[in-house]
Parts: C-alpha cells; sequence; structure tokens
C-alpha cells in the first residue's frame, strides 16, 4: 500500500474533514457528552486540517452532534483559518483583542453541560471556560474518547505505510555506514539526514544507545565513542506525509558473543509473538502479554521496563497502547507498535519494533527490514 517512490498522496478535502467532525460529534453524543472542545494540536489539525500557532489568544473548535461544526479564532488569524483545508466544513467565530474570548465560545455551550477537552489544551484557557460556566464539567480527551482517532482509514494507512516505508529506507542506509570510531550523536545526525532524505518533513527523535546506553530506552545520543563489540540500539521516526513513523533495530559491531546472540533472538521471538496476537477482538493487553510471556519464560522478565506498543497516527504516541489492563478490543484500521525489549543496567539493551496495522483477519507490518541480528562495522 505504500506510496511509489517520489509521489505524493492526494490531500484530505473538505469533505473528509466533514466526516471526521461529524464522527467525532457522534461519538461525544454517544459519550454522554454535550460538546467536545478541540484546542490547537494534533486533534484540530485532523478534524480540521488547520494548524494554528498556540499562544495565549484562544482558538476553539466547538463540536455538538446534529449541529455545525464552530471554530472560534482569533480576528487576526482569521484568513488563515479560512484558508485550511477543513474550513469550508465549519462556521468561524472570531473575536478581536479586547474582546471576552471566553463569552464567545461560552455562547454556543450549556451552562451545566459535561464536555471533553483536548489534552494539550492550556490550563489557561480551560479555566476560562470554566469561569464562563462554573457548573459545567471537563473531562479530558483522552479519557472521554481515547480511541477518537486510533482506527485509520484507507488513506491514512497509506500515508502510515508511505511513512514506514521512508524509515526502512533510512535503515538500510545506515547499516551501510561506519559506526565504530564514531560518536553516537554523529550516527543520530545521520538518520535524521536520512530520514528527511527519504521525505520525512519533522524528525521526531533519532535514539542511538551503543553498549550500556542502550540500557536505557531513551537515551539522548552523546558524545560516547561507539566501539567494535558494542550492541547499538536504533529508535527514530518522525512525520512524513503529515503521518509518523517508528521503527528500532538493535544492531552490532563486529562479532556478537554467544549471550548478545541469545538475548537479540529472544527479544525478536517476543516480537513476533507480539504481532501474531495481532487481531480484531483481541484486547490490547493481549499484544503485551504476549510478548512479555517469552521475555518472562527465558528468566529475563525483570528487565522489560515499559509496555509493548504504543498507537501512531498524526502524533508518532497516542492510543491505543499495548499494555497490561488496556482491555480496549483491537479493530481493523488501528495501528500502534511492537517493541518488547531487554535492558541490562551497565552492559546492553536490545529493542526489536514494528508498526503493525489490523487487519481483517490479523496484522499487517508496515516495517519490512531485516528483524535478524545485523551486523555493522
Amino acid at each position: 500500500m505504500a506510496l511509489a517512490t517520489g509521489s505524493d498522496p492526494a490531500p484530505f478535502t473538505a469533505a473528509d474533514y466533514a466526516t471526521r467532525m461529524r464522527r467525532a460529534a457522534r461519538a461525544a453524543e454517544e459519550a454522554g457528552l454535550d460538546a467536545l472542545l478541540i484546542a490547537p494540536g494534533p486533534d484540530l489539525l485532523w478534524l480540521t486540517g488547520y494548524r494554528p500557532v498556540e499562544t495565549e489568544r484562544l482558538t476553539l473548535l466547538v463540536l455538538r452532534a446534529g449541529r455545525e461544526p464552530v471554530l472560534v479564532v482569533p480576528t487576526l488569524e482569521a484568513p488563515d483559518a479560512a484558508a485550511s483545508a477543513g474550513a469550508g466544513a465549519l462556521t468561524l467565530r472570531d473575536w478581536t483583542d479586547g474582546q471576552d474570548p471566553y463569552e464567545a465560545a461560552g455562547s454556543l455551550l450549556a451552562p451545566a453541560g459535561r464536555f471533553g477537552i483536548s489534552d494539550n489544551a492550556w490550563a489557561m484557557h480551560l479555566l476560562g471556560l470554566h469561569g464562563r460556566h462554573p457548573d459545567a464539567r471537563h473531562l479530558a480527551l483522552g479519557e472521554a474518547l481515547p480511541m477518537l482517532r486510533a482506527v485509520k482509514d484507507a488513506a491514512e494507512l497509506e500515508r502510515l505505510a508511505a511513512a514506514g516505508a521512508a524509515a526502512d529506507a533510512a535503515f538500510e542506509e545506515i547499516r551501510a555506514l561506519p559506526f565504530a570510531g564514531r560518536r553516537e550523536k554523529e550516527v543520530a545526525a545521520d538518520l535524521d539526514t536520512l530520514l528527511r532524505r527519504h521525505g520525512h518533513s519533522q524528525v521526531d527523535f533519532t535514539i542511538v544507545g551503543s553498549g550500556p546506553n542502550g540500557a536505557n530506552p531513551h537515551h539522548e545520543a552523546r558524545e560516547r565513542v561507539i566501539e567494535r563489540g558494542d550492541m547499538v540500539v536504533l529508535d527514530f521516526g518522525g512525520l512524513k506525509h503529515g503521518y509518523g513513523s517508528d521503527t528500532t533495530r538493535t544492531v552490532h559491531v563486529g562479532e556478537p558473543t554467544e549471550e548478545e546472540r541469545r538475548v537479540h533472538d529472544l527479544v525478536r521471538q517476543a516480537q513476533e509473538a507480539g504481532f501474531r496476537a495481532v487481531r480484531p477482538g483481541a484486547a490490547c493487553q493481549d499484544v503485551d502479554r504476549a510478548a512479555r510471556e517469552v521475555i518472562d519464560a527465558a528468566g529475563y522478565g525483570e528487565y522489560f521496563i515499559h509496555r509493548t506498543g504504543h498507537g501512531i497516527g498524526v502524533t508518532t504516541h497516542e492510543p491505543p497502547y499495548m499494555i497490561e489492563g488496556e482491555e480496549q478490543p483491537l479493530v481493523p484500521g488501528m495501528c500502534f507498535s511492537v517493541e518488547p525489549g531487554i535492558y541490562l543496567p551497565g552492559r546492553f539493551g536490545v529493542r526489536i519494533e514494528d508498526i503493525v496495522t489490523v487487519t481483517e483477519d490479523g496484522g499487517r507490518r508496515l516495517n519490512r527490514t531485516e528483524r535478524e541480528m545485523v551486523l555493522v562495522e
């Protein structure tokens, strides 16, 4: 499903955004919410195609079932809002400096309503709305509608597949470059360059954890010089065509020891088990359990110190999460990482990660690079 090299996907239209807004408003109604209050950030971008600068001036999309969407915006930003791809599917209500923006937004809302509000809404804006309607109740959108963006349509899956293919291409190039004698931050810079060369507009992270640094899952690449005999965790991703990539491969500089091979193969088996657990109707926690069982059985359970996966879409981390206690059923179109790891403090770490999408009868990997141990120089 990946796009042909050099081609761009068709842009989303006002009709696409109208469909998303109707779906969101309907989901809110079914959840017992009177409206959704969407602040600048990934939710607003996904619903309208509009990405304003986040400032102290209130910008807020109000979605109510059976009512036309309304975007409250500062007057000086109204032209940009009107030029956004989804503007034709909503009404703009602007307010001017000196006016009360919470009056403009509050007049659209029931005084004692129950509202879902974007997780990243500024506290000052939430408090301003609450001051206008003190009897209203506000719930974080991640709590009230955590799966709002979780199920991707065909056009979104196409973008995610293209982002995954670009990350794969970056890995195939980085594995051919020298590692020994170079600093972690130099390899990280190469990964950044390669992701952008393969079409990423934004690079979110380039983790390069060599030797003992690989035992820190979110190690920030620094000055350490990579040596022969090091295991090196490479975890990198960002956005292409507005959708995320995120993949991890663990390579070895020169010949590994028997233990290093064994641990790497164990993580590979755990990652395969997690992938095999992906199917419609299975709970998110089933993916975590399947991967964790392999590592636990081998005696390394205490060294697998994070969840098995996270969702991905217009951000590189979003619901759903593959973790114990998450009973959300998997649905075709969901996309998330499967990334078990083993981290041996002071020695080395191993992680293997693919983005997987749920299909009608199982799962499909969006990353296709080799999962066996790769040797580099």
